[in-house]
């Protein structure tokens, strides 16, 4: 049996940082996984940024309402849930990405949580492991699966190697350029080819 995993933000979503760094002026809140590799040292900055301006799980909720998937996106996690079990494993938090899964179909999704005090202010984040991503490819290569993966960012490279087969979707080209063993697309289309091409059955691209 074939799995399918797949990062969220960037990929199936739009950035959720990136888009409460718009709405609030924040520039430092713009920065991902694509711009510091070291995820607690990017939480830590964002969660001081958020303190230091008076902002709170809410604050960011009401933001993430009015966000819809990427166009494309629903089509693609529809397709892909027909040929494939697909598992969305990604860095953000339950309490960010619910809404927006739900607006996916609601397809398995592997993340962290946040701890927040009874005023809405985030004051820390817990890990569901370290590595998470490659760690869950490991453990589902432990119950013979076969993975195919998808990501767009360094904290999805461990993933991308520790599968059969890795892809980046979107990725900048900082990414692209570190990491050129990974074939690099920028459509769903074209994700969908890589991903036959690394599936060992016939699977139809539409």
């Amino acid at each position: 049996m074939e799995l399918l995993c797949l990062d969220l933000e960037g990929v199936l979503i739009p950035e959720i940082w990136i888009n409460f760094a718009e709405r609030t002026g924040i520039e430092e809140l713009r920065a991902t996984t694509r711009d510091i590799p070291d995820y607690d040292e990017l939480m830590r900055m964002r969660l001081g940024l958020l303190d230091q301006h008076g902002y709170g799980l809410p604050d960011i909720q009401a933001v993430i309402d009015t966000l819809e998937p990427l166009d494309g996106a629903r089509a693609f996690v529809d397709w892909a849930r027909e040929h494939f079990q697909l598992i969305i494993l990604s860095d953000t938090f339950y309490e960010f990405a619910l809404p927006l899964m739900r607006k996916l179909g609601n397809p398995t999704l592997f993340c962290h949580r946040l701890e927040v005090d009874d005023n809405g202010r985030i004051t820390d984040y817990v890990l569901r492991q370290q590595d998470p991503k490659r760690a869950s490819v490991k453990a589902l290569h432990s119950l013979n699966y076969r993975v195919i993966a998808a990501g767009d960012s360094y904290n999805d490279t461990t993933m991308l190697s520790e599968a059969e087969q890795g892809i980046l979707f979107h990725a900048p080209d900082n990414v692209i350029a570190e990491f050129p063993q990974f074939p690099a697309v920028h459509s769903y289309e074209d994700l969908k080819k890589e991903i036959v091409k690394a599936s060992e059955r016939d699977i139809p691209l539409s």
